[in-house]
């Protein structure tokens, strides 16, 4: 992958592979009570095939911060972001505003944008005309440490 900094995301482009990808058990993994052995049909899985519907628009960029932990973004998650999705309410976007980039559930209500966060000890942002704004991208996947 090849980074480029910002103040507040790391982004990250695919890189071509040739890699086979992960093995994949398609069986199901309980996670009630173990389930009895079965024959397992063992596949090779590629993350960037599930995750990256256009490589030339996807990104990954780490989330730095807490506002959008209501949502399940966490410090140091990794956002998979594709800029060729059109911004819709509700959706969670990556945008640049006022000079610094930052990842919010986008609400738009007659006719106006806000950038509304996942954690109450932090503010919805009202976008005015005097904002430097931009939608930068849609955020598609999380891909979390646990």
């Amino acid at each position: 992958m090849i980074a480029n900094e910002s103040n507040s995301l790391t982004f990250f482009t695919p890189e071509a592979s040739d890699a086979l990808g992960a093995v994949f058990f398609d069986t199901g993994i309980s996670c009630g009570f173990p389930a009895p052995a079965e024959d397992f049909n063992e596949q090779r899985l590629s993350l960037d095939k599930e995750l990256v519907r256009n490589r030339e628009t996807t990104f990954f960029a780490r989330v730095s911060g807490q506002s959008m932990i209501g949502a399940g973004l966490e410090d140091n998650d990794l956002l998979v972001i594709d800029r060729s999705l059109e911004p819709q309410n509700n959706r969670i976007a990556v945008c640049f505003l006022d000079g610094e980039f930052t990842v919010k559930r986008l609400r738009v209500e007659q006719g106006e944008i806000w950038l509304k966060p996942e954690n109450p000890n932090y503010p919805i942002i009202k976008i005015t005309e005097e904002n430097e704004f931009i939608i930068w991208g849609i955020v598609t996947n999380v891909i979390k440490k646990v």
